[in-house]
C-alpha cells in the first residue's frame, strides 16, 4: 500500500496524503487533483478502492494499426493533445502483429473503465475482419469515435478524409500532365477508403481496365511488388492509398531502370511526416490531420458529456501537394 502511495503522488505531483485523502473518500481535494489521481492510478495498473469504482476512468483508448507509417503518429499527437487539453488521459494501443489485437486492447480498456475509445485505420475498416468487439462498446454505452471510413452499420460518428475528392484531385493532376495510362495502387478489396478509392476513379474513367488496379498490404514492399505488375503492364502515371506504397512504386521504378517523373509519376496519400525529404520528394495528397483529430475529440467529448451525437460521417476535404515525384508524361 505504501509502495502504491508512494508511486501515484509521484505520478501525479502531490503528496503521499492527499492519495490517501483521495483513496479514502475525504475531503479537502480539489475535483482536478481527484481525477489526476485516479486517473494515475489506471494508468499504473492499479485497482481502484471499490467505493470509486462505479466511476469512469478519465481515461480514453487510442486505438492504432501500427506507428510505422508516419501518419498514425501524427493522428496520435493532434488527439492526444486534444484530450488532454479536455483533462482526459489518452492510452495508446498499438497492435503488433502475433502480439495483443484490436479485440484483446478493447477488452483491457473496458477492465479500466474507460471515458471512451477512438480508432483509427482499424478492423471497422475491413468489411471481411471480426468486429464483435465493437459490438461490446456499443452494448455497454462507451463513445467511440473511428477515424476514415467505416463499414455500415456500426453505429458510431465517423471523422474521414473524402476519398472520391483525393483520387479526383490526383486523378486530374496526371491527366494534366498528359498520362493517359493510370493504375490505382490500392489496400485489400475489402478496405472501405480503398473501395471507395476505385468507385471514384471508376466514375471519373469508366473506361479503367482491371489490369490497371493492383492491392496490396499497406506497405514499401506491398507497393513494390503491386508496383512491378503494373509497370510492366504500361501505367505511367501511379496513384496510391498511402505514402508508404508509394515510395514502394518509386522503389519498383528505379528497380526497373524507370526514371521518376521522367517516365513514371507517383501520387501518394496522407502527406506524412518526411514526405517532401524523400527522393525525389512525393507529390501527395494531405489528410487535414489537425482538423480531423480535434473533430474526433469534439464528437467523443460531446458523448463523454452525455450529449446526443449522431452516427453520421463528417467528411473532410483533402489537398493535394504537388512535389517532384510528377511530371509531363513520356512521349512514346
Amino acid at each position: 500500500m505504501t509502495r502504491r502511495l508512494a508511486q501515484v503522488a509521484k505520478k501525479v505531483g502531490v503528496s503521499e496524503a492527499t492519495v490517501s485523502r483521495v483513496l479514502n473518500g475525504k475531503p479537502g481535494v480539489s475535483d482536478s487533483t481527484r481525477q489526476a489521481v485516479l486517473s494515475a492510478l489506471d494508468v499504473l495498473g492499479y485497482e481502484r478502492p471499490t467505493q470509486l469504482r462505479g466511476e469512469r476512468a478519465r481515461l480514453v483508448g487510442l486505438v492504432l494499426p501500427e506507428l510505422q507509417n508516419p501518419i498514425f503518429p501524427a493522428f496520435a499527437e493532434v488527439i492526444g493533445g486534444a484530450l488532454a487539453q479536455l483533462g482526459l488521459t489518452p492510452v495508446l494501443c498499438t497492435q503488433t502483429k502475433g502480439g495483443v489485437s484490436e479485440a484483446d486492447y478493447v477488452e483491457l480498456l473496458l477492465q479500466q473503465q474507460v471515458s471512451g475509445v477512438v480508432f483509427a485505420g482499424g478492423l471497422y475498416a475491413q468489411a471481411d475482419a471480426p468486429h464483435e468487439h465493437y459490438r461490446q462498446l456499443a452494448d455497454r454505452n462507451i463513445p467511440v469515435v473511428l477515424v476514415n471510413a467505416a463499414i455500415e452499420h456500426l453505429g458510431f460518428p465517423c471523422v474521414s478524409c473524402d476519398d472520391a475528392v483525393a483520387v479526383d484531385q490526383a486523378w486530374r493532376h496526371l491527366v494534366s500532365l498528359g498520362h493517359e495510362r493510370i493504375g490505382l495502387v490500392l489496400g485489400p478489396a475489402d478496405h472501405m477508403p480503398s473501395a471507395r478509392k476505385l468507385a471514384a476513379a471508376r466514375a471519373i474513367a469508366p473506361e479503367l481496365p482491371d489490369a490497371h488496379i493492383a492491392r496490396a498490404m499497406f506497405s514499401i514492399e506491398g507497393g513494390h511488388a503491386a508496383a512491378a505488375r503494373l509497370i510492366d503492364r504500361g501505367v505511367t502515371g501511379f496513384i496510391c492509398a498511402s505514402d508508404p506504397l508509394a515510395l514502394g512504386v518509386v522503389r519498383a521504378a528505379r528497380r526497373k531502370g524507370l526514371g521518376v517523373p521522367s517516365q513514371v509519376s507517383v501520387v501518394g496519400y496522407d502527406d506524412s511526416a518526411l514526405m517532401n525529404c524523400t527522393e525525389p520528394p512525393l507529390t501527395t495528397v494531405r489528410q487535414p490531420i489537425e482538423s480531423m483529430g480535434r473533430a474526433a475529440v469534439e464528437l467523443l467529448n460531446a458523448q463523454i458529456g452525455g450529449s446526443s451525437v449522431t452516427a453520421e460521417e463528417l467528411l473532410f476535404e483533402p489537398e493535394l501537394v504537388v512535389r517532384g515525384s510528377t511530371a509531363q508524361a513520356p512521349r512514346l
